[in-house]
């Protein structure tokens, strides 16, 4: 078999090999895609600190939204102290 043919078979191969690859999906949980995304956040993080903290400390449920300046951050950020407030106050560790 001469150079060129092997070159030739190897790169086929190889698209073929990236072709199949390309093609397969793997399915994750929406809720354990969103959990990922979530744990992901900055904001979302913080709020959820800063809620656990609030109830902790006895605070009321008035997260401060100024600290992030776009609306999917200050949404993001009140899920988390949302959550962190709620998960507190009924005794569960995140």
């Amino acid at each position: 078999m001469s150079k060129l043919s092997k070159y030739t078979l190897a790169f086929a191969l190889s698209l073929a090999a990236n072709a199949m690859l390309a093609t397969s999906s793997v399915s994750v949980a929406p809720e354990t895609n969103n959990e990922a995304r979530l744990s992901a956040d900055g904001a979302f993080r913080d709020g959820l600190y800063l809620g656990k903290r609030a109830a902790q400390q006895g605070e009321p449920l008035r997260p401060a939204i100024g600290r992030w300046s776009t609306p999917q951050d200050r949404s993001t950020f009140t899920a988390g102290y949302d959550r962190g407030y709620s998960e507190a106050l009924a005794g569960i560790e995140p």
